[in-house]
């Protein structure tokens, strides 16, 4: 037989103990186990519980929004009355001048006889007043002698006329007012119905 060389035997790789072995699988489990120990498997979350969690999330936001609603109502209620009352002052100021001079007239007539005066007093007030509803934008409006308008004119009456034709204003009771295409109050008219039809003659008894 031939003898192995030196040579063959640096090829040779060298067997393992098998003691070294057994070590190196035991560290091999020991470190896997130390690693499922540092990292727990995640646990299951109850489909229920989580629901639960979700519903009564969805119930604070509800209940988030109703009180920020609330408080948007009532805020909004508060600068309602409050442009309300701003308006309300607009409208009286100019009115404020006619009142004094009502007051003004009253007083003068109570110490006066002079029918010229109080009537001079009167055109004062009055043209006040008109002032006054030219710095709001209200318009009195004319209806006699014009035609009929359902949108700003309220027919009281209907009479018979020599002169107007039928379907026109022939009286007025109370004007109308507006303010810009707005009718604030319809005026209250008589209509014409135009000319009277004779009246019928009865015919004579035979003697």
């Amino acid at each position: 037989m031939f003898k192995k060389t030196s040579k063959d035997q640096e090829t040779k790789p060298e067997e393992m103990p098998q003691d070294a072995a057994e070590n190196t699988e035991t560290a091999q489990e020991t470190a896997e186990e130390v690693q499922q120990t540092q990292d727990p498997a995640p646990e299951t979350v109850d489909p229920q519980v989580k629901l639960q969690q979700e519903l009564e999330e969805t119930r604070n936001k509800l209940l988030y929004l109703q009180a920020d609603y609330q408080n948007y109502r009532r805020r909004m209620i508060k600068e309602l009355a409050d442009a309300r009352q701003i308006g309300v002052i607009s409208t009286l100021d100019p009115f404020l001048r006619v009142a004094d001079f009502l007051g003004m007239a009253d007083t003068a007539a109570k110490q006066s006889d002079n029918i010229d005066a109080i009537r001079q007093g009167l055109a004062m007030i009055l043209n006040e007043f008109n002032k006054a509803f030219d710095d709001l934008g209200v318009k009195k409006l004319d209806s006699i002698g014009k035609p009929f308008d359902p949108d700003k004119q309220e027919a009281v009456l209907q009479e018979a006329s020599d002169t107007a034709p039928e379907g026109v204003v022939i009286k007025e009771w109370c004007p109308a007012y507006m303010m810009g295409e707005r009718c604030i109050r319809a005026a209250k008219v008589v209509v014409s119905t135009g000319k009277a039809e004779p009246a019928e003659t009865a015919p004579q008894e035979e003697a």
